[in-house]
């Protein structure tokens, strides 16, 4: 692998100084090392930019962007306009990677030219302690929901080929409006089998946050911006409508027999299979 593909690692930072530390250490530990890692600090009002600035004068490979507040998918562009890189990899400033992630993700792109997205296996950490469950990658899987967290890495032609992470998405989801349109039209994908993403659970988060009204909202424009890609790979709203109402039918069918709705009673509060 050549030491001369600069990565580029984007840290939007919103009143988030108090993990933000954490984060930039991540990024630090890095096996591989051909890296800056730009902060961008969207308009806080906490110590972010003292944390940040900090950070510059210890290593002359992280830079610091304040702007006004514009929200994550502004703040993201903001980085990687400015960003030198070959690759972006964002990183939200709560989460935490890997020290091998860079390195291992770099290599695959080297082994493979069609790779236009690399990902890993994702643990939850803070108030959840887990393994992240994820769907494997398919479109038709990505057509149904997110599959794919934030810190995926690309190459910054791409992102500039689709016009970067669209500003309109306001109340989040915006990772799923870029890698539905990022992938949409091609391009391989690859997830490096070991976890070297740590997803931070905190009480208050953007997605725990988001009400039905504003998620409703996001998923309608996705919906219309990609509609192509949607009834590609989940049909056209007739096929969905017939779907359900065949789903429905077999459902009230089921429910009918007295059979089943013992073996429901007794695996869903017996946990007994017969």
């Amino acid at each position: 692998m050549s030491s001369n593909n600069i990565i580029s690692v984007i840290i939007p930072c919103y009143n988030q100084g108090i993990y933000l530390d954490e984060c930039l250490q991540s990024v630090l530990d890095q096996i591989y090392t051909n890296w800056e890692c730009i902060v961008v600090n969207d308009g806080s009002t906490d110590n972010t930019e003292e944390l940040a600035l900090k950070w510059t004068k210890k290593d002359s490979r992280y830079k610091y962007l304040y702007k006004k507040n514009g929200g994550l998918s502004s703040a993201r562009n903001a980085g990687i306009e400015k960003a030198k890189g070959e690759f972006i990899l964002p990183l939200d400033a709560d989460d935490k990677i890997s020290s091998d992630y860079i390195k291992l993700a770099l290599e695959a792109f080297q082994k493979d030219s069609e790779l236009k997205l690399v990902y890993c296996k994702a643990e939850k950490f803070g108030k959840i302690n887990s393994l992240w469950k994820l769907e494997p990658f398919s479109l038709k899987n990505l057509a149904e929901t997110n599959i794919i967290f934030c810190s995926g890495i690309y190459k910054k032609k791409d992102w500039n080929n689709i016009g970067g992470y669209d500003t309109n998405m306001i109340y989040g989801l915006e990772d799923w409006e870029f890698w539905i349109h990022l992938l949409k039209n091609g391009g391989e994908v690859f997830t490096i089998n070991k976890i070297c993403f740590f997803y931070r659970v905190k009480n208050v988060s953007m997605i725990t946050n988001l009400n039905q009204f504003q998620q409703k909202e996001m998923i309608k424009y996705i919906s219309i911006k990609h509609v192509d890609f949607f009834i590609k790979y989940l049909g056209t709203f007739h096929d969905l409508n017939n779907k359900i109402n065949i789903e429905k039918k077999l459902l009230e069918s089921k429910l009918k027999s007295k059979k089943y709705v013992l073996k429901l009673f007794l695996k869903t509060f017996f946990k007994i299979n017969i």
